[in-house]
């Protein structure tokens, strides 16, 4: 796995990916990690981690648009675990149950791939016996129209078609 993307948060709250030699916003860290990437956020000054709070910002701001990942029951029972003796498991159990969702999502995404290929096989095989039907056809076509030419495809022929007997110096 590779190192995560180290952003720097200066005093002023921008944030500075050095990697990119160029200031990001929040939304280019969501997109960031939306297509896979790790990141770190560190602060400039004091080299603190500020990584989660900065995932925790960027969510915040997504659950207000649009429809809502996280219910109001979802996060009163996750503020009710803290300080729990589970709080422990349930981290756990949300991270385990995560990662089996995005398993399921990549092997119904490759299904979904799979099966927009399907129906181009039979496409690409009809499309091969075409194509060997006509060489076929071309082939009984140059043999009638002159019987005593070798087949092109003969091994030991020029691909010179042969001199009628009657041009022969007499």
């Amino acid at each position: 796995m590779s190192p995560p993307r180290v952003i720097r948060k200066y005093a002023n709250r921008r944030l500075y990916d050095a990697t990119a030699s160029r200031h990001v916003t929040l939304e280019d860290i969501r997109r960031l990690i939306a297509s896979g990437e790790r990141v770190q956020v560190v602060d400039d000054r004091s080299g603190d981690d500020l990584t989660r709070a900065v995932l925790l910002q960027i969510i915040s701001e997504q659950e207000q648009f649009g429809s809502p990942v996280l219910s109001v029951q979802l996060l009163e029972g996750i503020i009710r675990f803290y300080g729990n003796p589970v709080q422990d498991m349930l981290s756990r159990y949300l991270e385990q149950s995560l990662g089996t969702v995005m398993q399921q999502q990549r092997s119904v995404q490759a299904q979904m791939a799979k099966a927009m290929e399907a129906p181009l096989a039979p496409l690409a095989e009809l499309t091969r016996q075409n194509m060997e039907m006509w060489s076929r056809m071309q082939a009984q076509m140059l043999a009638a129209l002159n019987p005593q030419a070798p087949a092109a495809n003969e091994p030991g022929t020029s691909g010179t078609p042969p001199q009628p007997d009657d041009q022969s110096p007499k």
